[in-house]
């Protein structure tokens, strides 16, 4: 009798673990469903027209310029001031446009679209074709002017652009963060707010050092 009641035990315990597991995801399936019921309104996905939709997909082209135009001062100058500025602006502004296409791409919207810019804002801007797409951006002739400069012009320069870019930027993010309809878009653009208003006036600081005004 002992042999017996010994080798039943292991199946007792497993059956007893296998009937836990079951219970585990009956009630893991009770739950997911309630909580999606109410979590419904603050999950969805933006309309593609809204404010969180337009400021993501201009915003995104806003920065890739700027990264672009820190990527060429970096290279054109030595200053190391004015490289960590660079530096500091390639990866805020970087990370910051990949998680704006990131939420487009969650919530299914494209990252383009044939809208006019800053539509989002009831703004009416029409590109004037020499690439600069949004208010502050630079035509593609200053970046040519900004990769042919060397040394302190280059810094001039750069500093000049990078301060009109900043201030149409600061706007725009300052629009988002009080009509956008998201906590992720409105907390983002606040913070974009206080960082280039705070750059700006880094940037003032260091044009004046170099002799020169915004």
């Amino acid at each position: 009798m002992t042999p017996a009641v010994r080798s039943s035990r292991p199946m007792v315990l497993a059956g007893g673990t296998v009937l836990l597991l079951a219970l585990g995801l009956i009630a893991l399936m009770l739950v997911r469903p309630s909580a999606s019921a109410g979590s419904g309104p603050t999950t969805a996905a933006p309309p593609d027209s809204s404010v969180d939709v337009g400021f993501a997909r201009d915003m995104s082209v806003h920065h890739q310029q700027a990264v672009e135009m820190s990527f060429i001062v970096r290279d054109r100058t030595s200053d190391e001031a004015v490289r960590l500025l660079a530096y500091d602006i390639i990866n805020t502004q970087a990370n910051q446009r990949g998680m704006m296409l990131g939420w487009l791409e969650s919530w299914g919207r494209a990252k383009s679209s044939g809208a006019e810019p800053m539509a989002w804002m009831g703004h009416s801007f029409t590109p004037r074709g020499d690439g600069s797409l949004m208010p502050g951006m630079a035509t593609d002739s200053e970046l040519d002017a900004l990769r042919a400069a060397k040394g302190k012009k280059a810094e001039v320069l750069f500093l000049k652009l990078m301060t009109v870019h900043h201030r149409a930027g600061a706007e725009m993010a300052q629009a988002a963060a009080t009509s956008a309809d998201t906590e992720l878009i409105r907390n983002l653009a606040a913070g974009m707010v206080r960082g280039q208003q705070s750059e700006i006036e880094l940037m003032a600081d260091m044009l004046e050092k170099r002799g020169t005004k915004p």
